[in-house]
Order: structure tokens, then C-alpha cells, then sequence
């Protein structure tokens, strides 16, 4: 039988929706805000691959939302190795149940959650592993993350749920998985929220090295070609211009950044801000206060457009750090000009060439959605200047 061990932080990423950019310290907030749990639902994704071996598996995981409720509901045999005290579950209970996993010696750990959530595995993994070398005993056990945080700057996360679940599917047929060492990376989320990304290799855990479904570490440092970032800045301002009443939601990065600066606006860095006539209306939305924008614009007959890049040597231009941009979101944008022409992508060829060919990915949660982005969309690379580049659905 295949051991799959399995554990779900129940509230990673419940900040992302209500612009809290994390979900450290702020789940009450975020909850008071509206924010709704999805860490399961991503779980369960990557468990539905492997559906046609339920047979074959047996989940090792913990009681409630924290892995056993989204495991038996889709009918695995489960075995709990580590019981919570209560529904608040903290990251003492993250630690705990990957120690119990451990015991259990399982073929690999998924887990749903964001950077914290890899961090409190890793610290309790690497102490196992020196334990392990000390005493001689089993190698280390492989970890692979299912993305539900805000922030995903680790190197041990599949790009997408269902990637996750396809790498767990390698393994489970049998097939050759190469192992390697994967960064964990989090950032200082009070400096997070101001705008300042400050991120710190916290260790690194084993993980299956699929290239098709594991995530690079998050290029650092910012576009060293100002040139090339000015020319695309023109590109979009010359397209405001053009459309002087519509409304332009402008999503997070610093290349979207360098376009508020040259416009002469506050930017919400890792936020959605809304521009119109070249003046800023609102800054740092949450989803809820961008669906009532869009709306009311509706009722106006305003159009409304999305500027968005993409996270370098990652590739996603949705579900990444830009979770306020829903699927009810961009259906809505997309529907005002019966296609996509409503999303203006930006980004330089430097950041494009470093995805070594790899297409752009589309995670918003809705698989229909998905699919529809998918294809070939342009990308403005300067002034009057695009390319065509593919964008993929989840695998």
C-alpha cells in the first residue's frame, strides 16, 4: 500500500481575497471581512488525481479539517496519526502532526498551505533528519506543497493542486521521480502589508523534481532594464488614453508598479489599485469592494480593464499574491468585450525568456475559467510591442 501522508492548514490564504496579503495573525479579521476557507477545496483537487488508486493508498493525516475530512469525503482510507484540541488549529499543530507523519515512515507528506505552513514543516523535518544521520536510521521523507497561501516564495510547492496530485500519481504507479532539494523561503508579513517584499531562506526540504509540476523559487531583485519597463509604461498609458473613461485595475508586482510610477500614483505593491482618467479612484481593494466597483461601472456603461504581469520564474498571472482578482472578477472583465482583450498582460522578454519556454499559468480555482484563458494571449513587451506567448490551464 501506498502511504500518503497528508496534512491541510484549514486557513492558508484566507487573507488573500480581502487584501490582507497573508494569513498569519489575521484569520479572525479576514473571516469578519468575508474571506472564505479554500485550502481544503485545493486539497481535495489534488486528491481527486488520484482517485483511480484509492485502492492502492492509505492517508495518513489529522482529524477534521486538517486532512481527514477532505480525504474521507472523496473516499480514501484514512488512518489519523495526531488529534487537534480544537476547530482553531495553530502551527503547533502543523508541527505536531508532521512529527507523528514521520513515525509513520510514509512514502511522501502533502500538504496544503502557504510559505508558514512550509516553514513549520521544515523546521520540524530538518530536526528529524539531523536525528536520523545521527542515529543512521531512514533517509529523509519526501514533502510536496499544494498552493493555498498568499505567498508561495517556496521552492517545495507544485505549481497548481492538480500538479500536486499528478506528481503523488508518479510515485503511486511506480514510475522514476528524482529527488532534490527544494528552498523554503517566507517574507516578514508586517513589512509584507506596508509594500516591502523581504524574503528569507528559512532551510530547504527533499521534493520530487518533476519540472512539469514543481514551481522555481520566485526570481529576486527588480528589472534591472528601466528602459524596457518605461516602454511598456508608455504602451499602457498610450492605451489609457485611448480609453479615458474606462476603468484600469492595475494587479500587483513590480512591474505593474513601475507603470503607477511612471503615471505619478501610489501603488499598492503587492495589492489591486483602480485607475481612471490617469488619476487613482481607489487603492489596495479587497475583492468584495473591486466586485461592487465593477458594478456600479456596469450600470455607467464604463469599461473595464486588467493590467497584470506575471511572477517571475513562476509564470502565474492568476492565483498567485493577486487572489482579490476572483474568477467573478475576470469573467466580468472578460464577458464586457466577449473575450480577452479586456486583460492587457505586461512584462519584459528578459522575464518571459526565463521560463525556459514553459507557458504562463492560469490557477484561479474555476477549471472552466481556466480553460478559457488558456491559449496564446499578447504581452505587451514595450512600446507597441508584443509578443504571443501561451497560457495554460492547471495540468
Amino acid at each position: 500500500m501506498f502511504k500518503l501522508g497528508l496534512i491541510i492548514n484549514p486557513v492558508a490564504g484566507v487573507g488573500g481575497s480581502v487584501a490582507l496579503k497573508g494569513s498569519d495573525d489575521m484569520v479572525k479579521h479576514a473571516l469578519a471581512l468575508g474571506a472564505q476557507l479554500k485550502a481544503n477545496e485545493r486539497a481535495q483537487t489534488a486528491l481527486t488525481v488520484l482517485l483511480p488508486y484509492q485502492d492502492e493508498i492509505v492517508v495518513y493525516t489529522v482529524n477534521n479539517q486538517m486532512g481527514e475530512q477532505a480525504a474521507k469525503d472523496l473516499g480514501f482510507n484514512v488512518e489519523l496519526v495526531y488529534q487537534t484540541q480544537n476547530d482553531n488549529t495553530q502551527a503547533i499543530d502543523t508541527e505536531h502532526a508532521i512529527s507523528a507523519l514521520l513515525t509513520k515512515q510514509v512514502d511522501i507528506v502533502l500538504f496544503a498551505g502557504g510559505d508558514g505552513t512550509a516553514r513549520d514543516i521544515a523546521k520540524v523535518v530538518a530536526l528529524n533528519t539531523e536525528q536520523n544521520s545521527q542515529q543512521s536510521m531512514l533517509p529523509q521523507v519526501p514533502v510536496l506543497g499544494v498552493p493555498a497561501g498568499c505567498k508561495i516564495h517556496s521552492g517545495v510547492y507544485a505549481i497548481t493542486p492538480t500538479a500536486a496530485g499528478r506528481v503523488v500519481e508518479l510515485m503511486v504507479t511506480k514510475q522514476l521521480v528524482t529527488l532534490t532539494e527544494g528552498d523554503v523561503m517566507d517574507i516578514d508579513e508586517s513589512l509584507f502589508r506596508q509594500g516591502v517584499v523581504k524574503a528569507k531562506r528559512f532551510g530547504e526540504m527533499q521534493i520530487p523534481s518533476e519540472l512539469r509540476y514543481v514551481q522555481a523559487v520566485k526570481s529576486g531583485g527588480k528589472e534591472s532594464d528601466e528602459l524596457v519597463l518605461h516602454d511598456i509604461s508608455e504602451d499602457v498609458i498610450a492605451q489609457m488614453s485611448d480609453y479615458d473613461e474606462s476603468i484600469f485595475v492595475i494587479g500587483s508586482g513590480s512591474t505593474t508598479a513601475f507603470l503607477m510610477s511612471e503615471l505619478g500614483l501610489d501603488n499598492t505593491l503587492l495589492g489591486v489599485d483602480l485607475v481612471q482618467n490617469e488619476a487613482l479612484i481607489a487603492s489596495d481593494v479587497t475583492e468584495k469592494q473591486l466586485w461592487q466597483q465593477l458594478k456600479l461601472a456596469k450600470q455607467t456603461q464604463q469599461n473595464v480593464k486588467l493590467v497584470i504581469t506575471l511572477i517571475g520564474g513562476q509564470g502565474h498571472i492568476f492565483g498567485r499574491g493577486n487572489q482579490q482578482l476572483s474568477p467573478r472578477i475576470i469573467r466580468f472583465i472578460i464577458e464586457q468585450s466577449g473575450g480577452k482583450e479586456n486583460i492587457i498582460i505586461i512584462a519584459t522578454k528578459t522575464k518571459l525568456t526565463a521560463l525556459n519556454n514553459n507557458p504562463l499559468i492560469s490557477d484561479t480555482g474555476d477549471n472552466e475559467l481556466d480553460q478559457l484563458l488558456s491559449g496564446f494571449m499578447p504581452i505587451s513587451t514595450g512600446y507597441k510591442d508584443q509578443v504571443l506567448y501561451p497560457v495554460s490551464s492547471p495540468l
